[in-house]
């Protein structure tokens, strides 16, 4: 008999992400003033900067539309400086501002919290092991 839908791996997964999901589409506003996928992609720029589009669109997730267009509305915003890229003549390279490093702070204060909330349930043996377990899954699911 195949595993039920509800003690899939996939299935439990989409679950856990849309209950914390439905939790940041408020946070995220609440403490940085941005929405839910701009504050993402500006964590996301303040922890692997400097970054091209490209490199953003990976690491976030994203198509290189989505990247481009968040980038430059953090970009409008004043968060982020778009520049040219040292070694390719027409890319570019990702930073944040003085600002944008402050609200990337509130940003990172505000993710670690709630992932303090929602891993909390877990011994700090059961959180070590978790994690380690979800690079081995990403790690497997990456194409090669």
């Amino acid at each position: 008999m195949p595993t039920p839908l509800d003690r899939t791996l996939t299935y439990r997964l989409h679950q856990l992400h849309k209950l914390t999901d439905a939790d940041s589409q408020s946070a995220y506003p609440e403490h940085t003033g941005l929405s839910m996928s701009d504050g993402r992609c500006l964590t996301t720029i303040g922890t692997f900067e400097p970054l091209s589009v490209k490199e953003l669109a990976e690491k976030a997730n994203l198509n290189k539309g989505q990247a481009s267009r968040a980038a430059q509305a953090l970009v409008d915003q004043g968060l982020v400086i778009k520049a040219d890229h040292p070694g390719d003549g027409r890319g570019v390279v990702l930073t944040l501002t003085a600002v944008g490093r402050q609200v990337f702070e509130r940003a990172m204060a505000m993710v670690a919290q709630r992932n303090d909330q929602i891993f909390g349930c877990l011994t700090p043996h059961e959180q070590t092991t978790l994690s380690t377990m979800f690079d081995r899954l990403i790690a497997h699911a990456r194409p090669r």
